[in-house]
């Protein structure tokens, strides 16, 4: 087999062409042709295929090769065209070789049509790889370009002195310089960086000395007005003494990556907070509840009160620190309703002018109409209150405290600049005061638990953390903006909703004879001190209890309790079977019974075990015996539904 060749014959004579054809195949060629020798049958069959060889007569009765080549030619085609003709006289081929045609052959001696062929294939395809080669190059020049005239890549050539000759727009906004800092020489990758990356730059320069590029490095530029930025540098030789550098600016990726550690940081506490929640909770039940019980049993005369009292003051004051813990890790059990700030921060102001001092004012800059939220009355209310507790230990001389309320909508790009913002429409609660104000390291921990600039015995450091735990778990965002002698605002915005708001009514006061009852409580709970605390003031209270320490020992007690029960009380998370899925599991033969979950671990673990839902009673430790007989009169009863 010989070489491929699509040849185009323009020919009016079968046989001429027949012998163009055989010549090629004794060249060594294995020609595909088709014969044309009109211009309409010319433009169809360049419409057709890609030919690699166009032969063409020069004289035909109705068509010419002067005629044929000027179609080719307007088509844009590269492809050699050789005519071949028995009347072309040699003034007639110059022309025509003017025209562009690459030979002319003698039709009678075709002895130089092979080593034609050959040659003309050969510098076609040197032309269309030249033409390859020239379309890549431009477009390479064109995407430097681009990249060069971006805002986003900086690019820089310098001398390996480190004086930089030429750079872009994108690389002198980088390093703080202007056009004429470069054009004066005053742009220097040396001077730019500071001594403790000398050693690095160092190393890179002589990488690049060695191997002619250097791997891309974080470093960081001094920019001209003191004010350092970190970068990520790439470098290569373009010759001796020059070499190219890319520059991209790492301050949004480092502002993230922060970010990033912050939040994983305060997740972690979090996480510790949450998991000594439980075990805290029940020992604090057992404190709080047995210090009652006895201060119930006592007379204030008694030599012992004062000491039971201390007791359970101080199982209170750790019982509120818990709280805080929980709040902080955003693992509070909250009860969230539709809330007008405006009510919120009126309904506290004459208790909020009690909190602050004489040389303190406090003024309100409410906004009319702000929409509604949705959150736990009581936790929007410690929010407020502790920011403007911090506010006014922020002002040892005195000084103003204000309080404003707005309407807000935040944007996707801010949504994109502060994590667990969700665009959108909020309302905005700001606390402002005149206060001493905060450096930049103070503001990045001001939300840490136990940490507090006070002096030692003036707070417990679990303030602001507290606010910070409400406002993420409520779905909100805080912002801090404060400058040392100035003051500091604390900006507070929670998603705006569109539910109405229910109106609460608030169950009536009861007294100790109406929390008694005779009910059979079954008490589930595998904490034995806390089992013992719970039957204690059950009993004490008039019931009858039933008790297990798992949900195995629930399910025997129930089969030899042929009687009714009337309440099942189980704390949540239990080994092997959780309280939830004991009460389902007892519900087909008990169906009457009615459940009290207690736990004393934080919501999210609640939530897990299927819990938190609309009407299922729960109690959240550590337990008071009053609130557990008031919770459980109250399960007692309410009416069942449909009934």
């Amino acid at each position: 087999m010989g070489t491929p060749l699509r040849i185009l014959l323009v020919e009016d004579s079968e046989d001429d062409a027949l012998l163009v054809v055989r010549e090629l195949r004794r060249g060594g060629f294995d020609p595909t042709f088709e014969r044309v020798d009109t211009r309409d049958d010319l433009s169809a069959a360049l419409d057709r295929a890609g030919w690699d060889l166009v032969v063409s007569d020069y004289t035909m009765p109705t068509f010419s090769a002067t005629a044929a080549l000027a179609l080719v030619r307007e088509r844009g085609l590269d492809v050699p065209f050789i005519i071949a003709s028995g009347t072309i006289g040699e003034e007639t081929a110059v022309e025509a070789m003017k025209a562009g045609a690459q030979d002319f052959l003698i039709k009678g001696r075709l002895a130089r049509l092979v080593p034609a062929v050959w040659r003309e294939l050969r510098e076609a395809e040197a032309r269309r790889a030249r033409r390859e080669t020239e379309r890549r190059l431009r477009e390479s020049e064109t995407r430097f370009r681009r990249l060069a005239e971006s805002d986003v890549i900086g690019i820089a050539v310098a001398e390996l002195s480190g004086r930089v000759l030429e750079a872009n727009d994108a690389f002198l906004r980088i390093v703080g310089r202007s056009r004429d800092d470069l054009d004066g020489g005053g742009v220097d990758a040396l001077e730019m960086t500071p001594p403790e990356w000398m050693a690095a730059t160092r190393i890179a320069a002589d990488q690049l000395r060695a191997r002619g590029a250097a791997p891309p490095v974080e470093k960081v530029y001094v920019r001209k007005d003191g004010s350092r930025v970190p970068v990520l540098v790439a470098r290569a030789m373009l010759d001796e003494g020059r070499y190219i550098s890319l520059c991209l600016d790492l301050s949004e990726r480092k502002r993230l990556e922060e970010q990033l550690r912050r939040a994983q940081k305060m997740d972690a506490i979090g996480a510790l907070a949450g998991g000594v929640a439980h075990d805290f909770n029940n020992l604090l039940s057992v404190i709080l509840g047995y210090a009652n019980m006895l201060l119930v049993d006592l007379t204030a005369g008694d030599p012992l009160y004062a000491d039971l009292e201390e007791i359970r003051r101080a199982g209170e004051r750790a019982a509120d620190l818990t709280r805080q813990l929980l709040a902080f890790s955003r693992q509070q059990v909250l009860q969230p309703r539709v809330l007008d700030l405006n009510q919120v921060v009126t309904g506290m102001q004459r208790m909020l002018r009690r909190l602050l001092r004489e040389d303190i004012d406090l003024s309100l800059l409410l906004a009319p109409s702000v929409g509604k939220i949705l959150a736990d009355p009581g936790q929007a209310e410690q929010v407020i209150m502790n920011l403007v507790v911090n506010a006014c230990d922020a002002m040892p001389l005195g000084g103003k405290v204000s309080i404003e309320t707005e309407n807000v909508r935040l944007d996707a790009e801010y949504a994109a600049q502060h994590d667990d913002v969700v665009p959108g429409d909020h309302v905005l609660v700001a606390v402002t005061d005149t206060g001493t104000g905060m450096d930049g390291a103070t503001l990045a921990r001001i939300f840490e638990p136990f940490f507090t600039t006070k002096e030692k015995g003036k707070g417990t450091g679990l303030g602001l953390s507290t606010v910070f735990g409400i406002v993420k778990q409520s779905g909100g965002h805080i912002g801090v903006y404060s400058e040392p002698g100035v003051g500091t605002t604390f900006k507070i915005y929670f998603p705006r909703t569109d539910v109405r708001a229910e109106v609460a009514s608030s169950p009536p006061p009861a007294s100790s004879l109406t929390l008694r009852g005779s009910e059979t409580i079954l008490l589930v709970e595998d904490e034995e001190q806390v089992r013992a605390l719970l039957r204690t003031v059950l009993r004490r209270y008039g019931y009858n209890v039933l008790e297990a320490q798992n949900g195995g020992e629930a399910f025997l007690v129930c089969e030899k309790f042929g009687a009714t029960i009337h309440l099942l009380v189980t704390d949540v998370v239990m080994p092997r079977m959780s309280g939830r899925e004991l009460a389902e599991r007892l519900a087909p033969a008990r169906p009457q019974m009615r459940v009290l979950y207690i736990s004393g671990y934080t919501e999210n673990s609640v939530v897990h075990h299927g819990v938190l839902e609309s009407g299922i009673a729960f109690l959240q430790k550590p337990v008071t015996p009053e609130a557990l007989a008031r919770k459980v009169r109250e399960v007692l009863d309410t009416p069942r539904r449909g009934s």
